[in-house]
Order: structure tokens, then C-alpha cells, then sequence
């Protein structure tokens, strides 16, 4: 039985109870939570991995992307992102392989972390028919299928795909002219398919189809954001919010179904319109947790897109995002190395917790008066733990040697916190 349909029932799992335990709240609200869609638990029947919650009342969880291109393929590499992702705090990590190695890359990905995996199932259909020696737009349909069943067999615990892509929607969006068009690669995909072939999305002509594979194996359904803005220009148009009133009709179907549900957000989206974003979200889409990439606030800065998805995620998730994905400083320009994942990570979970402390959570809150009680206490050891990252405070903190603990280089003597010592 799947997460949803137990707790329809009014039955608690295990993975609830480690949810409700991590959250530190009460397991029926978890249960609530996901008896009507507003929180999923993406995990495989077939699988064991740590129990993650997403949604609402639950804190920010982080999401890590990585794995092959069809230019650069180097396995040993990407298992060392996804664990590095994973030790720096990434509750789950997508596989977006598109090298032809991808169903090894997968595999050993599963293997190596114990977090929720997800993968976007088009990526291998779009493999195989190139592997025929065939064009994406003659992709067959049986692949698109067999590519999701065979990834729910192998253990995938959410998957992302693009439903609400259909043909009314694609003649639409040739109409209106948008600055960038289509930038999801599943999108472009099956919009492209869409027009070579005349025919309908079979993602959304037959989506019953999918939520029974969904129900089997317990996947949690990603529903794509096919046409999110890939620039300001294009950010909450008409275009993207037609797809987002199609979303909120397949999430219905699925809650109703018993699936778990969550929706993917934009995207590149300016300050002032990412709460109404959120807002939208929530109302069309029955409240399913919403998934964002970003938000991204500005275009003008490739090589530090970490930073600017981490100030529209920060915004994002204090305004009802539950799921962000990492950007890394990579973004638009290659594949991330190592490095690349670590600052991306880090962005996002400062993101997450700006949100949490936002909405007043007890153990983000916890954390920060921990850390402020031993900046009061010259207690370094105590800072480099509680901080995201405990290496690059001490490699700062030991670049100048001090005789006094009770004092940095910034300040010297001239500490505030040192002068004031015992008498405020």
C-alpha cells in the first residue's frame, strides 16, 4: 500500500513516525498531511531510504541535481557529488543523466546515498531513440513508457514528468511569442513531439495509465513545469499559468487516486511576483507541495547563479515553497564540479533556513540561539559545527593568529562583544 491510500485510512506508517520525529511534531499531522496531499514522503516500495517529508508545516528541504551529459561522462565523479551533496545537507538528489552510460549512472547513484532519488524518466526514452539512430521527435511512445516503468522497477522514489504539456497548450505558446520559448529540456521535448507528430502528449492522454504505475510502486509523481520562464522576460505569463491550471487538474486526479503528488515551480521570476507565484501555486494546485528551481531574480549574473536563486528561494519558501532545488555557480554554463555542488548546496540551505526562521520554526529558531550563544562565548569550535560549512569559518578564523580567543582580527581589541562582556 502507498503512503497516501494508508493514510486515507487513517493507518501510520514507519515513514511517518521518522518524519514526525525528525519535524519534532506530532505524527498526526504528518498523517494528515499526506491523507490530503499537502505533504508527500517520496519513497519506492522497492527501496530503502531515509524517510524525507515535503510540505507544508514541514521545514525546507533541499534538492541536489546531478549526473552525466552526453558530452562529459565520468562515473566515479558524480557518485562523489551525490555524496557530497548528501553530507553537506541535499535531502534528495535527481539524476538527470543523459549520457549513454545513464542506466549505470543510476544505479550506482541509488546506491550510494540513502536519500530519496528522482529522475526524469523522458531523459531515457529521448537516449534510447537516439540510440536507434532516430531524432527526439520520433521518439516512440512505448519507450516513454517502458523508460518510466523500468526506472519505478529500479527503485525510484520521485519522478519528474511533464503532463500538462498538451496540444492546446503548445499551439498557444507558438501564438505567444515568448522572449525564450521553451528552456525544460522534457518540455521541449514533448512539445516538439507534439508538433512533428500531431498528436497528443501521451503523458496526458494517458495519465490514468500513469498514476496506476505511480500507485504500484509507490512513486511520487513530480508534475513538471514544462513551461516555466527561462528569463524575467517571460516570468508569470500566460504560458506558464495555462500549464499551471492543467497541473492543478492532474494533481486532483492523482490525491484522488491516492498517488503523491508535488508541482514544479519557475524558474527565473523577478522579487515583487514571487509570492504571488506561490500563492497561485497553492490555490489551483489543492495545496500539493511546490517544487522551485530558484526562483532565479536576475539574469545578469552566470557564475553566481547560486546567489541569485538563493535570495528567490529564500522568498520562495517563506511564501509557501516547500522544495528547492539547488543552483550551482555552473548554471547555464557546464556541468558542476565538485566545488560547484558544494557552494550550490550550501546557497539552498541558506535559503531554507532564512524561510524557516521566516515562518517561525522551532528548530530553526533552536539553531539560531545556539549559534548566537556561542559567538557570546568566543566558543569557535561550537560555531564551525552549527555552520553550513565548518571548514571554510576556520580556514577564515586561522588565516590570522591571535594570542586571545576572545577576539577575531576583524575587531581586535576593539571587540564589542568582549568590551560589553557581563554587563548587557
Amino acid at each position: 500500500m502507498t503512503q497516501m491510500t494508508e493514510a486515507k485510512k487513517g493507518n501510520i506508517t514507519p515513514e511517518m513516525k521518522a518524519v514526525a520525529e525528525f519535524e519534532r511534531i506530532d505524527v498526526e499531522k504528518i498523517l494528515n498531511g499526506v491523507a490530503n496531499g499537502t505533504i508527500v514522503i517520496p519513497k519506492n516500495i522497492g527501496r530503502e531510504t531515509k524517510a524525507c517529508g515535503i510540505g507544508t508545516g514541514l521545514t525546507t528541504k533541499i534538492n541536489a541535481n546531478i549526473g552525466s551529459s552526453s558530452k562529459i561522462e565520468d562515473i566515479d565523479l558524480e557518485m562523489k557529488k551525490a555524496k557530497l551533496a548528501v553530507d553537506f545537507g541535499a535531502d534528495a538528489i535527481m539524476d538527470l543523466s543523459t549520457g549513454p552510460k545513464l542506466l549505470e549512472f543510476r544505479e550506482k547513484i541509488m546506491s550510494s546515498v540513502d536519500v530519496p532519488i528522482g529522475t526524469v524518466p523522458i531523459y531515457e526514452a529521448g537516449v534510447i531513440t537516439l540510440n536507434k539512430g532516430n531524432e527526439i521527435i520520433e521518439m516512440d511512445e512505448d519507450d516513454i513508457w517502458e523508460s518510466i516503468i523500468h526506472q519505478a522497477k529500479d527503485g525510484v522514489d520521485f519522478m519528474t514528468l511533464h503532463c500538462g504539456i498538451n496540444q492546446d497548450l503548445v499551439q498557444k505558446l507558438q501564438e505567444a511569442k515568448r522572449m525564450m520559448g521553451i528552456v525544460s529540456r522534457g518540455g521541449t521535448f514533448l512539445a516538439s513531439w507534439i508538433l512533428h507528430n500531431g498528436e497528443e502528449n501521451p503523458l496526458y492522454a494517458n495519465y490514468d495509465y500513469l498514476l496506476e504505475i505511480a500507485l504500484e510502486y509507490d512513486i511520487t509523481l513530480s508534475l513538471g513545469d514544462g513551461l516555466r520562464p527561462g528569463c524575467l522576460s517571460d516570468a508569470t505569463d500566460t504560458s506558464q499559468i495555462q500549464e499551471l491550471v492543467t497541473l492543478g487538474t492532474l494533481v486532483k486526479r492523482a490525491q484522488e487516486a491516492g498517488v503523491q503528488t508535488m508541482v514544479e515551480g519557475p524558474g527565473h521570476v523577478p522579487l515583487n511576483q514571487i509570492r504571488s507565484n506561490m500563492e497561485i501555486q497553492k490555490t489551483l494546485c489543492h495545496g500539493a507541495p511546490f517544487y522551485v528551481l530558484g526562483p532565479i531574480v536576475t539574469d545578469l549574473a552566470p557564475g553566481y547563479d547560486h546567489i541569485t536563486s538563493a535570495i528567490g528561494g529564500a522568498i520562495a519558501a517563506s511564501s509557501g515553497a516547500d522544495f528547492l532545488c539547488y543552483v550551482t555557480p555552473a548554471e547555464h554554463l557546464s556541468l558542476p564540479s565538485l566545488e560547484d555542488v558544494k557552494e550550490g548546496v550550501i546557497a539552498s540551505k541558506i535559503a531554507a533556513q532564512a524561510a524557516d526562521v521566516a515562518l517561525g520554526l522551532e528548530t530553526a529558531w533552536e539553531k539560531e540561539v545556539e549559534m548566537a550563544t556561542a559567538r557570546k562565548n568566543f566558543d569557535w569550535e561550537a560555531q564551525f559545527n552549527l555552520a553550513f560549512d565548518n571548514v571554510k569559518p576556520r580556514h577564515y578564523r586561522n588565516k590570522c593568529e591571535l594570542d586571545d580567543d576572545e577576539m577575531c582580527a576583524m575587531c581586535g581589541e576593539y571587540c564589542a562583544v568582549k568590551i560589553a562582556k557581563g554587563d548587557f
